[in-house]
């Protein structure tokens, strides 16, 4: 996060002098201390967020992957001769433990052409496709299995006391 601070302030300013990197290296400790103390935020979640970064880019990667095989089959959809659509409303449970990676997971659902999440509560999710194809294993997608080793890490690294939300 502190880098991230830095790296802000550098390209706000618009221009790289000693003096800016200087003044960039206080006020983004100044930040990193506030964000610390205030936000419930710590070294060790940078830590494990360096740790995961590289699950962190392979998600985005097959999400990418993942939108463009929806847009082809949506397209495929909307321009075959069958005339009937089959539009499904699905609910199902996911095992993920952490609010963030069933934020995440709904997200990614929504953003995937086709589908939509239409609700979140707890450990539910409600999804409404439009043709029971696009909707297939959903249950078990390459999002979910994704998000149960991002949550593996998070519980070797942090232990099973703690975890992050």
């Amino acid at each position: 996060m502190y880098i991230l601070f830095f790296i802000l302030w550098i390209l706000l300013n618009g221009q790289f002098t000693w003096e800016i990197a200087g003044f960039g290296i206080v006020i983004a400790g100044f930040l990193y201390a506030f964000v610390c103390k205030f936000l419930d935020y710590s070294v060790e979640k940078d830590k494990l967020l360096f740790r995961k970064l590289p699950y962190i880019l392979a998600y985005i990667l097959i999400l990418i992957w993942e939108i463009i095989k929806a847009n082809m089959d949506a397209i495929r959809l909307g321009l075959s001769y069958r005339t009937e659509v089959d539009p499904v409303i699905v609910r199902f449970r996911t095992d993920l433990k952490s609010k963030t990676a069933r934020v995440v997971l709904a997200n990614s659902i929504t953003l995937t052409p086709g589908t939509i999440t239409i609700a979140l509560e707890e450990d539910e999710l409600i999804v409404h496709a439009l043709d029971a194809g696009l909707i297939e294993g959903i249950d078990e997608s390459i999002f979910v299995r994704m998000l149960r080793k991002m949550e593996a890490m998070d519980e070797k690294i942090l232990g099973k006391g703690r975890k992050m939300s």
